[in-house]
């Protein structure tokens, strides 16, 4: 129950920190969207765990999710933004 429970707290989480940061060079669609806060709670539950913040069987929470789906997103845009440019 605890991965699906990241699942469904990731996608909320995603579309949350997609609203705090729109951006051109964000991923855009439904799909996307969902993936990076899936990604960004997988993230949060990760770091919360190494860091001892969370439990062996805690997930992040909502907040967590959110701060990993905006740090998943920052790192996108760098990526994205650099592939995107032209020499």
């Amino acid at each position: 129950m605890g991965i699906i429970w990241t699942i469904i707290i990731g996608f909320i989480a995603g579309v949350i920190a997609k609203f705090l940061m729109p951006g051109r060079n964000e991923p855009s669609g439904f799909i996307l969207t969902a993936i990076l806060g899936i990604v960004g709670a997988f993230v949060a539950t990760y770091l919360g765990q190494a860091l001892g913040w969370y439990g062996p069987d805690q997930g992040a929470g909502l907040i967590g999710a959110v701060v990993g789906a905006i740090v998943v997103l920052v790192i996108w845009g760098f990526i994205s933004g650099r592939s995107s440019t032209t020499v």
